[in-house]
């Protein structure tokens, strides 16, 4: 698996991506593909590379994405899920259903921290649902439940 930055071009499988990080349990029927034009949801990639802290990184596996991390500061009108402030980026991940649960989540979480780390960035931030198998990747790679309601934990974890 290669971890590289996403390419310019590449930027409208973002579209997909987003649509794949939305939590959705198994047994349940999926939400419709048109859920990521909730302005909640569709801030997460609205312009995506026109921002200052807008940065992702993908993981190619015989030549096709099969996920995506990337960080954005959401300080506008719409603020993200996990938002804690206007100078912490906020994590977004995903990958295509057949790479998930194989470690490859762990390494793009890993090698963005280490972006941020070397970018300066203090702090970084994401919210996850309670019953995603993910929460437990983040608790584990140092993420700290700061707040939480019914059903999402918000996270932080300190990089410097």
């Amino acid at each position: 698996i290669i971890i590289r930055e996403i390419r310019t071009e590449e930027f409208p499988l973002l579209k997909n991506l987003l649509y794949e990080a939305i939590f959705q349990p198994e047994g349940t029927l999926p939400l419709p593909f048109e859920i990521i034009y909730n302005p909640d949801i569709y801030v997460y990639i609205d312009n995506f590379g026109q921002q200052t802290d807008d940065y992702c990184l993908v993981a190619e596996m015989d030549n096709k994405i099969a996920g995506a991390v990337w960080i954005r500061i959401l300080s506008g009108g719409v603020k993200g899920y996990g938002n804690i402030d206007n100078e912490t980026p906020e994590f977004a991940i995903s990958l295509f259903k057949e790479y998930r649960k194989k470690g490859y989540g762990t390494l793009l979480m890993k090698a963005m921290i280490d972006y941020m780390r070397k970018k300066g960035y203090k702090q970084t931030s994401l919210s996850v649902n309670k019953d995603n198998y993910a929460a437990r990747m983040y608790k584990n790679l140092g993420f700290k439940v700061i707040k939480e309601n019914e059903e999402d934990y918000l996270m932080v974890l300190q990089l410097l």
